[in-house]
């Protein structure tokens, strides 16, 4: 994918998320920590977990100021075990304090959508089956949700409705049918993907040449009977009620990918905690 935990965008993300919490000022921290004092602060997971988000702990640092050393020891992608070390900082105990949540917030989420997407790509291990992540992302975060599946091993799918064409049944009921749908998007030369429901709206999307099928809301068993009618004249993707439960058996039934919006939607933010301490 196209976006990497440096980019504007993502610096916008943590800026907001700063002045979301933090306002005019933390008047706690303020109350109770001198101006002067210093602390070592230290990220720990407290449960088995794939991470997410460890590069933002400098922008966030970064912006705020006041940190003199930061030491990432996990990075995106890594498994941690529980009570692991994942990175620790010194700096103004007022800025670590005044960050903790933020910092907290961004790793426990990300880290969840990222353990879900390992877990999805590990259960189609050993077919030619990839998993894609959606759209189905929180307003405003998708650029590092993305970046959290990446770093879980699935693939992306679009970063949004600009990069990729995908016509579903409600272009296909703007447009008049499949055939006039697949005629106007040819123009903009890019490989065309059809959401498709019914059998009779399969072969009207192959026989107008769409070079990726969408097959939704189908039973593994359905699955296989359609992929088997096809027979390689589109690439094949699944979706529809996919979870982490039956994605084998969608994989297995000859998909070349399987889409589920539950690893960005549905997924549990992990257990992260931080500890103070003051020098």
């Amino acid at each position: 994918m196209g976006s990497t935990w440096g980019a504007p965008s993502v610096l916008e993300i943590v800026s907001l998320a700063l002045e979301e919490d933090i306002g005019p000022g933390d008047i706690t921290t303020r109350a109770c920590v001198e101006e002067k004092q210093e602390a070592r602060g230290k990220f720990l997971a407290r449960e088995q977990l794939v991470l997410a988000g460890t590069s933002l702990l400098p922008l966030i640092y970064g912006l705020r100021g006041g940190v003199h050393e930061l030491n990432i020891r996990k990075r995106s992608g890594d498994l941690c075990e529980d009570n692991e070390t994942i990175a620790d900082v010194f700096g103004s105990a007022r800025t670590l304090l005044e960050c903790e949540r933020v910092a907290l917030n961004f790793m426990q989420q990300l880290s969840g959508v990222a353990t879900a997407a390992r877990q999805f790509a590990r259960a189609v291990e050993g077919t030619k089956c990839r998993v894609l992540d959606t759209r189905k992302t929180t307003p405003g975060m998708r650029v590092l949700e993305k970046l959290a599946t990446d770093a879980g091993g699935i693939t992306n799918h679009r970063m949004g409705l600009y990069d990729a064409i995908l016509i579903k049944n409600n272009h296909i009921a703007a447009a008049g049918g499949i055939r006039q749908a697949i005629r106007r998007v040819r123009e903009f030369g890019m490989p065309v993907s059809v959401e498709v429901r019914t059998r009779e709206e399969m072969e009207h999307a192959l026989e107008a040449g769409a070079e990726r099928m969408l097959l939704d809301n189908l039973t593994p068993a359905e699955a296989a009977d359609w992929i088997k009618e096809i027979d390689g004249r589109a690439v094949v993707e699944l979706s529809g009620g996919i979870t982490l439960e039956n994605v084998r058996a969608y994989a297995e039934a000859g998909a070349d990918f399987v889409s589920s919006g539950a690893v960005t939607h549905s997924a549990r933010a992990m257990d992260i905690s931080f500890r103070l301490e003051l020098l």
